[in-house]
């Protein structure tokens, strides 16, 4: 994977996103931050958060990228303080609510993505109804919650152990990740200035160009898409090769 560390912003001309730019993923980081320099609980900057996520969806759909994937929960986050723990899952619940909404405005296929058994019988219903009430929708978008990629690998092979396989292959864990059926990320974007994974898409991120920014992401915006597109399109993708 290659890394991108954009210390300033620069002045982009307008993107055009054709099909070597299928799949971008944020790991949307900076939101406690955010609050704490307004002198807000971090809860607060959840709440902004979930606004910009709604607003950068509707966006790369509209420029034409075909998926995305957020990082909205990790299998670490549950360490958080519990109201804050607490005020994301309302989040959650929320956004959910607000999907079925909305969804006869947006072109938008939600796919809750993770270990989702830990969740309550009510919502995880909620979640199976939005997939089905929005599959016939073309912009794919993947919510990672509860999610972690080393328990999404071990999960993978754990479903092959119990289909009989003794000699796995690439191709089996890719058709049994929870992303089985959408294309790798070509671009992956984390936001608040840390320079590091974080347990997501370990998978599927072999041959991803990774961007970092140090752009908080309630701040997120449509030209801050534009600067990492434009970033994505000024490299050679060699994948090994020279």
């Amino acid at each position: 994977m290659k890394l991108f560390w954009k210390q300033k912003k620069q002045k982009t001309e307008a993107v055009q996103v054709d099909d070597r730019l299928q799949h971008i993923a944020f790991i949307m980081d900076g939101n406690g931050r955010w609050a704490q320099r307004r002198g807000m609980p971090r809860e607060f900057g959840h709440s902004h958060g979930a606004a910009t996520f709604k607003k950068i969806g509707r966006y790369c759909e509209s420029i034409g990228i075909k998926y995305m994937t957020v990082y909205a929960f990790s299998t670490e986050n549950w360490k958080r303080p519990q109201k804050e723990v607490d005020t994301i899952m309302q989040i959650f619940d929320d956004y959910i609510e607000d999907c079925f909404a909305e969804m006869e405005d947006d072109n938008v296929r939600v796919h809750f993505i993770g270990n989702l058994s830990i969740f309550s019988d009510s919502l995880r219903q909620k979640m199976e109804k939005i997939e089905r009430e929005t599959v016939h929708k073309t912009f794919m978008l993947n919510v990672a919650v509860n999610y972690g990629g080393r328990e999404e690998i071990t999960h993978a092979c754990n479903e092959l152990i119990k289909q009989g396989k003794t000699d796995v292959t690439e191709a089996d864990i890719s058709s049994q990740i929870y992303t089985a059926g959408c294309p790798d990320p070509d671009l992956i974007v984390r936001t608040g200035g840390d320079l590091r994974t974080s347990n997501f898409l370990l998978w599927q991120s072999a041959y991803a160009e990774y961007y970092f920014t140090d752009v908080l992401w309630p701040d997120f915006s449509g030209k801050d898409v534009d600067e990492a597109v434009a970033a994505f399109y000024s490299r050679k993708r060699r994948y090994g090769g020279v």
